[in-house]
């Protein structure tokens, strides 16, 4: 425990410091990243020793803030999300110590670091808060740093309107919470988490469990409450991006599982809802994906389809709970945290990855790069990498958080009770889901990084420095480990849901065994298939060693020079799928008619819009706004009638406590 004050501590005064020595960009610079990296390394070694001792790391001191108690504590559950948090924030922090150089003398890079390191310290504090007053503190305090790191181009329309669209969303949801907490505590008497054991009625517990998986969905990008995320991961800078994407969103899906832990047994509805909003957010989540030219918007859109992944296999175990199924509760959550870290893995290389694309080329429209593998090689493998891991194609880490899901479901399709028709269900929407991903990132990696140039920005690419692609290796790096070594890692996520489900270790611990005893087969055939394909290549390269090998042009149907304007761009390469869904994706085109058999000059553009943000957020602000309107003769200027607005208020008050 005191290795996380420690790194919390350093987290708080480096950014300090970066901000107070703000007029030396080079200098905050190094101060904010050197504190991060160094913060994280001291939390990861608190995480070694909590991995070694069976009870749960905790701290209570006395604070003077009402009803609030500076009460920590660090569980199995705690210490899986903290390694992510760690892991990716020191990483992020290199990175953006290189990405950031590009900035100076134009951005406050010590603002910049201040708002990225107490970003972190929020995120720490929310997962080991336990008390309901701090956890709402640093929940603030997560959103609110944030909130200023996606305006950090704030003079962009974009980034502006990005920044208020989460601001709001942010609001909504903090409010829900705040009622969560007021249910839960009302019916404990107390704010203190260790005292929560819900006990009233299921119509309580439903209420409670509602205000949770709106408030925390909010912040995870559950459909549809995700209308924030695709505006404000592009804004942000792209190790930002990384952070919110990888890690901060995860926080949302912590808190829900933090909150069955106070439900006791659930009702099964809670689970169908989590199954149900689960399959809608990743199948329209890789939808909208499929459908974007931004590269950093598509992996926004990407990250609500893993989001709805992560959902999905929470749920299965919710009900695997609620039916007194253990084995697809504990398939079901290990399954649903396994995707979560995996996850925070490969989307954090992909934003990165991206950044360093956009860092190169100043563009993220995928229709005017192309062709960039040549110039940025590292980058495109890793980004590769990252794709094929997204994917759920083996043999890397996606491919085995999916197949426990797969898993789950094939061990409960027989019978005729309804945990097999939702088991049948959850394969099929799965299978889709993967294989528009599949579709979504041959498009991402294709349009970007092969090819030919489509316009004069991929002109200058070339790869970045040792800071910015360091991270880009170890997490690639990662992705293979955690696919290969999967069968190490499922003890420790079997730990963490019996602490948060109550599940008897025992009985968890000989699930696990019996899944991976499969999961070990299947990755030892999938390497022993990568192998043979590396023995076949190194044989066809001793083969042929003293022949000669004659190389001319491709077949090019004619052309003796294809051009540029010859390949495929991202909307043409996605076209058949988009008009295929065009009732749910609504694509707007334009210039779609050709003039006569000459034409001169042809533009051809498509546009789709979120359909939750066109058909639901934006007619509520609308009407939001109208009534503002109306009622915008209260605010006059005059302060007599201020004063008059607070003594009724006051009035009213005190009536209303007689």
């Amino acid at each position: 425990m005191s290795f996380t004050l420690l790194s919390l501590g350093i987290l708080f005064i480096s950014g300090c410091l970066a901000f107070a020595f703000n007029k030396s960009d080079k200098l905050s610079n190094c101060i904010g990243a050197g504190g991060a990296i160094i913060a994280s390394f001291f939390g990861l070694i608190s995480l070694v020793m909590i991995f070694n001792f069976s009870a749960p790391f905790s701290l209570s001191l006395p604070w003077h803030v009402p009803y609030g108690s500076f009460s920590i504590a660090i569980d199995k559950l705690s210490a899986l999300f903290l390694a992510v948090v760690y892991v990716l924030s020191g990483l992020s922090a290199l990175y953006g110590f290189g990405y950031l150089k590009h900035y100076y003398g134009k951005k406050n890079i010590g603002s910049s670091w201040f708002c990225f390191n107490i970003l972190i310290a929020g995120m720490v504090l929310v997962i080991i808060a336990r008390n309901a007053v701090l956890f709402l503190m640093a929940w603030e305090i997560m959103s609110i740093s944030s909130f200023f790191l996606v305006l950090f181009e704030g003079e962009k329309r974009q980034s502006a309107r990005a920044g208020l669209a989460y601001l709001i969303a942010t609001g909504i949801g903090t409010f829900f919470l705040l009622v969560l907490f007021i249910l839960l505590a009302g019916d404990a008497g107390s704010f203190d988490f260790s005292g929560w054991q819900a006990s009233g009625s299921q119509g309580l517990r439903s209420a409670i469990f509602m205000c949770a998986f709106i408030g925390f969905g909010t912040k995870a990008g559950i459909m549809p409450m995700h209308v924030w995320l695709p505006e404000a991961h592009p804004a942000a800078p792209s190790h930002v991006s990384a952070i919110m994407s990888a890690v901060m969103i995860k926080t949302g899906i912590y808190g829900i599982l933090r909150t069955l832990t106070f439900l006791g047994m659930p009702c099964l509805w809670w689970g169908y809802l989590l199954i149900g909003a689960g399959i809608v957010t990743a199948v329209l989540g890789v939808l909208f994906a499929l459908a974007q030219h931004d590269l950093k918007r598509l992996l926004a859109y990407s990250s609500i389809e893993n989001i709805g992944i992560i959902t999905m296999a929470i749920g299965m175990g919710v009900l695997g709970i609620g039916t007194n199924n253990y084995g697809l509760a504990v398939m079901g959550f290990c399954a649903g945290i396994l995707h979560m870290i995996n996850h925070a893995f490969f989307k954090g290389m992909l934003f990165l990855a991206a950044g360093s694309v956009y860092y190169k080329t100043a563009t993220r429209e995928m229709d005017l790069l192309g062709g960039i593998l040549k110039k940025m090689p590292i980058t495109g493998a890793c980004f590769l990498i990252g794709s094929i891991a997204i994917c759920a194609l083996p043999p890397l880490n996606g491919f085995i958080s999916e197949f426990l899901i797969y898993l789950a479901c094939f061990k409960n399709i027989s019978g005729n009770s309804i945990t097999a028709v939702i088991s049948m269900g959850v394969i099929v929407f799965l299978s889709l889901t993967g294989a528009f991903a599949l579709a979504c990132f041959s498009k991402a990696f294709g349009i970007v990084f092969l090819g030919r140039p489509r316009s004069d920005y991929g002109l200058g690419a070339r790869e970045t420095g040792v800071c910015m692609g360091m991270p880009l290796i170890i997490l690639a790096f990662a992705c293979v480990i955690l696919g290969a070594g999967a069968a190490f890692i499922m003890p420790f996520i079997g730990s963490a849901v019996s602490s948060a489900t109550g599940i008897p270790a025992v009985a968890v611990s000989h699930i696990i065994s019996s899944a991976n005893v499969s999961l070990t087969r299947v990755i030892i055939m999938v390497f022993s298939f990568c192998a043979l394909l590396f023995f076949i290549a190194i044989l066809r390269g001793l083969l042929l060693k003293n022949r000669r090998i004659e190389s001319g042009p491709t077949w090019d149907c004619g052309y003796a020079l294809t051009g540029a304007r010859m390949q495929y761009t991202g909307s043409s390469f996605a076209q058949p799928l988009i008009d295929f869904f065009k009732g749910i994706l609504r694509a707007r085109k334009k210039g779609i008619k050709v003039p006569g058999y000459f034409p001169d000059k042809l533009s051809f553009e498509t546009r789709t819009d979120d359909i939750f943000a066109e058909s639901v957020f934006r007619p509520m602000r609308d009407i939001v706004h109208a009534i503002a309107e109306k009622l915008s003769w209260f605010q006059h200027g005059r302060l007599q009638f201020y004063i008059l607005y607070i003594f009724i208020a006051l009035v009213a008050l005190f009536i209303w406590k007689l």
